[in-house]
């Protein structure tokens, strides 16, 4: 795969650039707008872009920061849920301090905001407490976002519990947006000025990119991925009457901007030093950039694939239609078509095929392709005996391998059993064998199996690669695949009748 971004350029800039900012302060909070570990869609448009970059740009400065996790109790009491590994905020929550452990990173506190008692997110305080992890409850703030003079007052920010930090850097971040991590900052800022310390507020997001062109597919890329928050990006309006420099922001950060200005110089008492969104900000993301070309394409790429999740979402009723309307202008914008993406078209037409010989008009055919990294494109069907992303699976191995097709790698010893489980003791209603199942009995058979070894070996070399499926996938197999590194889209088609079993 060519590379468009130079991670350790990025690195070396961005710790710079924090530290930076740091000396202006006694103390400096960060929000980090994305995700801190695992930002798959950076990755996806940033060819070279290590996904972890985020937090291997803080573990630089560990020493130096300690970080706070911001959760919104609403999020907790509806169950919402993180898209890309299927867990609910409370559990992303629990996820996330493992993974900030285990880069060394020091774990403050957790701050449940806009907290009213809600019943299920006293039992989650109640986990976290006995874990001995510190909690703080923040209520709504009182004023919020219009009356200055109360939100910075006792009765507002003062209102909230200080929470207790050390270190010059301090973290904000979250499950996921609208978590509070921004108000979490304020009211700290408000709380460390009235004990004297010289605190600052910073943004480190990646998206959107700043010093990228407006109309660039990798800012627009971004406006594909939040089209259910209606993200818009925009010109930053004050940068550019400040300083005549273009800068490109979205429009949450833009129509804020005005009374976070406010509210910093109420609480400091003197003139902001930003002028502009952008000013707030310290993404050095854009200067690592090394080849537009690459980055353009694979950001087109992402947009399409954004395309069919979208498109999926809406049919399993997780979207409203305005999401999708807004993907559908986007794809126009640009004048790009579903069957851009190149695995797209071979899982269609041998699906259709495949429909025009089956004497079942009902039977959906599902066909998934998959486009290895010399550009092989292969597919694979679902039957009685695994479903199509399995055999996909199987196939691409097998290809890598240069092991034939007739040969099984699998012996009916080993998948009977498994099927006889499903069927007999589980009772279960589908008992095609998913991608999981067929790759633990391909292990199974790895133990006296050199070719089914030798095969499983290759599994490494799918990562990266794209797939298509003409039916919607089971999260379980979403999560597979997701987990051997394959990007996989959909048509929004649900693969049987069924409304449960599926």
């Amino acid at each position: 795969m060519k590379q468009g971004f130079d991670a350790e350029k990025y690195l070396e800039q961005q710790s710079k650039y924090i530290l930076e900012r740091v000396n202006n302060f006694d103390k400096l909070y960060i929000e980090i707008g994305g995700k801190l570990i695992g930002d798959l869609h950076a990755k996806r448009v940033l060819p070279g872009f290590d996904e972890n970059a985020k937090i291997k740009v803080l573990q630089h400065i560990k020493d130096q920061l300690e970080v706070v996790i911001c959760v919104y109790a609403g999020d907790i009491e509806r169950n919402k849920k993180r898209g890309d590994f299927g867990i609910t905020y409370d559990m992303e929550v629990l996820r996330l301090i493992d993974d900030l452990r285990a880069y060394e990173l020091d774990v403050n506190s957790v701050v449940i905001t806009r907290y009213e008692g809600q019943p299920a997110t006293t039992v989650f305080i109640n986990k976290l407490e006995r874990r001995g992890i510190k909690v703080y409850k923040h209520a709504p703030t009182k004023g919020y976002p219009s009356d200055v003079d109360t939100i910075v007052s006792d009765e507002g920010y003062g209102a909230n519990p200080y929470i207790e930090t050390t270190k010059p850097i301090v973290v904000m971040t979250a499950p996921g947006p609208n978590s509070g991590k921004l108000g979490t900052c304020l009211s700290q800022l408000y709380h460390e000025n009235k004990r004297g310390n010289e605190v600052g507020y910073s943004k480190f997001e990646t998206f959107p990119v700043w010093n990228v062109p407006l109309k660039h597919p990798l800012n627009i890329a971004y406006e594909a991925a939040t089209v259910d928050l209606k993200d818009v990006n925009m010109i930053d309006s004050f940068h550019l009457e400040k300083y005549g420099e273009m800068a490109v922001n979205y429009n949450r950060d833009l129509e804020l901007f005005p009374v976070l200005k406010k509210i910093i110089e109420k609480i400091t008492g003197k003139e902001s030093m930003f002028q502009s969104p952008t000013d707030m900000g310290v993404n050095r993301v854009g200067f690592g950039i090394v080849d537009d070309d690459v980055v353009k394409e694979a950001s087109i790429q992402e947009i399409i694939r954004r395309y069919f999740n979208t498109a999926c979402d809406y049919k399993k009723g997780q979207v409203d239609k305005a999401a999708l309307q807004r993907m559908k202008f986007i794809m126009e914008e640009l004048d790009l078509k579903p069957e851009d993406r190149k695995v797209v078209n071979p899982a269609r037409e041998y699906s259709s095929v495949l429909k025009e010989k089956c004497e079942d008009k009902n039977d959906m055919c599902p066909v998934m392709a998959i486009e290895l990294e010399d550009g092989t494109i292969l597919t694979g069907r679902g039957s009685d005996l695994m479903n199509a992303s399995a055999a996909l699976i199987l196939n691409a191995i097998k290809h890598l391998g240069n092991i034939p097709d007739e040969m099984h790698l699998i012996s009916r010893t080993i998948l009977d059993p498994i099927v006889e489980l499903k069927s007999q003791i589980l009772s279960s209603k589908n008992n095609s064998l998913s991608c999981q199942e067929v790759l633990e009995a391909l292990s199974i058979c790895a133990v006296t199996n050199p070719s089914a070894a030798y095969a499983l070996g290759k599994i490494s070399e799918l990562k990266g690669c794209q797939a298509h499926s003409t039916v919607m996938m089971t999260k379980d197999d979403e999560q597979t695949l997701k987990k051997i590194g394959i990007d996989v889209t959909c048509d929004p088609e649900f693969a049987s009748q069924n409304l449960y079993y599926i």
